[in-house]
C-alpha cells in the first residue's frame, strides 16, 4: 500500500564564512531546485546569493536550477571560490621548490 504525501521533504543549505543556514522544506512534488530555493526564504536572509552566477547542486553533485526534486534531497548553494585551486597550488610548489634550492 502506497503512503499518502503532503509533498517533497528537501533541505536547503548555504555556508557563509563562520555560519550556516540550513532550512528544512516540504514542496509540492515537480518542484524545481530554483522554486525550492526561492520558498525555503534563503534568499532573504542571504541576500548576496546570486543564483544566476552561483552554482548550485544536490548532495555534492551540481545540477542545473531545473532539476526537479526528489524526496530527501539535499540541496547546497555553492559560493565562488576567491582563488583558483590550481594556481594556489601552483605558487605553493614553487615555494616548496625555492626553500628546498635555498638549502
Amino acid at each position: 500500500m502506497a503512503e499518502f504525501s503532503a509533498g517533497l521533504h528537501v533541505q536547503v543549505c548555504y555556508a557563509r564564512t563562520g555560519t550556516q543556514i540550513v532550512r528544512d522544506v516540504i514542496v509540492a512534488g515537480g518542484t524545481t531546485l530554483h522554486d525550492a530555493i526561492r520558498q525555503s526564504g534563503i534568499l532573504n536572509d542571504a541576500p548576496e546569493i546570486d543564483l544566476t552566477v552561483w552554482r548550485v547542486g544536490i548532495y555534492g553533485k551540481l545540477r542545473p536550477l531545473d532539476t526537479v526534486l526528489r524526496d530527501r534531497d539535499r540541496i547546497e548553494i555553492y559560493r565562488p571560490l576567491l582563488a583558483d585551486p590550481k594556481e594556489s597550488r601552483r605558487k605553493r610548489a614553487v615555494r616548496t621548490d625555492n626553500r628546498k634550492s635555498a638549502r
